[in-house]
């Protein structure tokens, strides 16, 4: 049986390649039961887009799901899912979202947790590191995406 740790590990591998193409090192994978039914990461950048946050793209990647299978799965994400993205989870009711790191950026975690999602923090200092490394190597890029969206307290 696989642990937190391990599904975290391959979410860390989908910030990296988000960084590969260019874009802001977040990753997330969707699990059920235990397997990985769904990868995604963040794509601001690389799409040109404005919500597809490494949560909406790993939802989004696992296709059209039946109420019975979002109620399986738990969403590993590195970084605190912002406010839109935590929507996107109590609407399809995940009932559990592991968090890499969320002292960087801390997103939406009480709207979750309010709304009966399971919210785990795994303090996982890679997610930070990465991150942080990204925005040192990119001095405002991270700035303007959230001059966007209008709040620079929000994460992704």
């Amino acid at each position: 049986m696989f642990d937190d740790n391990y599904f975290m590990e391959e979410a860390i591998k989908e910030a990296q390649k988000s960084l590969t193409e260019g874009g802001i090192p977040i990753g997330a994978v969707l699990v059920r039961d235990g397997e990985i039914i769904s990868r995604g990461h963040n794509r601001l950048i690389q799409n040109d887009s404005v919500v597809l946050h490494a949560e909406m793209d790993a939802i989004e990647n696992a296709g059209r799901l039946d109420y019975d299978d979002y109620i399986k799965c738990t969403l590993y994400t590195t970084l605190s899912p912002c406010p839109m993205c935590s929507g996107a989870v109590i609407l399809y009711n995940i009932p559990r979202v592991v968090i890499g790191e969320n002292t960087t950026l801390m997103g939406a975690e009480n709207l979750l947790s309010c709304n009966g999602v399971e919210v785990v923090v795994l303090n996982d200092m890679r997610c930070r590191d990465l991150f942080l490394k990204f925005a040192c190597n990119n001095p405002g890029v991270w700035e303007r995406e959230l001059a966007k969206v209008g709040n620079s307290t929000e994460a992704e």
